[in-house]
């Protein structure tokens, strides 16, 4: 037995993988009834097949993959029965499986950002065996008596599991900053309906992972796609903060009732059937100005098909502004705060910086906020060119 072993160890280490362009897989599945195992790339989010592998009686199969980095990977049987590697050039990975549910139980070697993935794995699947036994539990006690005493237990112990899984990707992330496994680490899932992350404030954990692989990993597609998903998320948010202040505000608050060069007062809300651009600038900004000319164009396009700029000018010199909009011969409702020295309008919509924009659809509700350039170009190309 010991002479089998040591010659299967001299035949994995002899097929390892010398070659730095490529990686291998050397696995073997214990009683294994199926005659392929196949190898997908995953491409952000979706399962690009690389190749598969014919499994010997005895169980065993081998891969030989080139690779440029480190990316992902799926391993299995089907879209139900595989499991999760992190790999690159030159790793020779061993895998053990004890059967062919492949998630279940499994050893991997030779791969350490694959070993970090299976940690994540198997403490998240642990914290769901615990929950589902609570919900097991809440549901029989919920029909005996005393439920008014136990009900609650269970609800502490349920949201305990769920803020240790927490603590715990957390802890994972900070430890793991150059890893693209933090990644994974933060797309966690409890149920499709809830992210192990789920604290708003979750979102700079987002932002240290995207920042520091962004650095390590500038052409890493997975990386790319969690750049564009953090400034989604982190726009969303800000909507969702204003929407918040519109509820505990006037209804008026978040519809500028403003003097155009006229002196006539024109509301935001007058304009409820087009799609509205709300801008905020300063006659002193270099960048201000030039997305005026840039907005222009977009105006000359769209104006006709719907669509109107409303611009509120925060500069304290009114002629400054007066001079300005003629001089660039701006087609749009210029307007001005009342006070510029207190911009209630430019304070309600948390304006940080100019230019920021924020979006209205024709029911005047915000669907897009600081979109610039071809971002703003495209969104509006979108909206009327459908």
């Amino acid at each position: 037995m010991k002479r089998i072993l040591f010659l299967l160890a001299l035949v994995i280490a002899f097929s390892g993988c010398n070659d730095k362009s490529k990686f291998a897989i050397n696995g073997v599945i214990k009683d294994s009834d199926k005659k392929y195992i196949y190898l997908n790339r995953l491409d952000v989010d979706t399962p690009v097949f690389i190749d598969s592998a014919k499994i010997s009686k005895k169980g065993s199969f081998h891969f030989k993959i080139k690779a440029k980095g480190p990316e992902f990977y799926q391993l299995g049987f089907s879209t139900t029965n595989f499991i999760t590697l992190l790999t690159g050039p030159g790793e020779n990975i061993n895998l053990l499986f004890e059967s062919n549910n492949l998630y279940e139980n499994y050893k991997v070697s030779g791969s350490a950002g694959s070993e970090k993935l299976q940690s994540l794995d198997n403490t998240l699947a642990d914290t769901k065996r615990k929950l589902d036994s609570l919900s097991t539990l809440y549901t029989k006690y919920s029909k005996e008596a005393g439920f008014d005493i136990k009900g609650p237990e269970l609800e502490a112990a349920y949201t305990e599991l769920l803020k240790a899984q927490r603590k715990n990707n957390i802890a994972f992330i900070l430890n793991n900053l150059n890893s693209l496994a933090s990644i994974k680490a933060l797309y966690q899932r409890i149920n499709s309906q809830r992210y192990v992350l789920y604290d708003p404030h979750d979102l700079q954990y987002m932002k240290i992972v995207t920042d520091s692989l962004t650095r390590h990993y500038p052409n890493s597609k997975q990386v790319q796609a969690m750049s564009r998903d953090f400034e989604k998320e982190m726009k969303q948010m800000y909507i969702s903060q204003i929407a918040q202040i519109s509820k505990t505000m006037p209804k008026t608050s978040l519809d500028p009732d403003l003097k155009n060069l006229a002196g006539n007062r024109i509301a935001l809300s007058s304009l409820k059937g087009k799609y509205v651009l709300l801008t905020f600038w300063s006659v002193q900004s270099e960048e201000c100005i030039s997305e005026n000319l840039q907005l222009k164009e977009y105006y000359k396009l769209y104006n006709k098909k719907g669509f109107e700029i409303y611009q509120i000018n925060l500069d304290e010199n009114e002629n400054d502004w007066r001079k300005a909009v003629k001089f660039d011969e701006l087609p749009w409702i210029s307007t001005r705060e009342d006070d510029p020295k207190n911009p209630k309008n430019a304070i309600i919509f948390n304006v940080k910086s100019l230019p920021a924009n924020f979006l209205f659809d024709k029911e005047n509700q915000i669907i897009a906020s600081n979109i610039h350039g071809k971002a703003l170009q495209l969104e509006l190309d979108q909206i009327f060119n459908k």
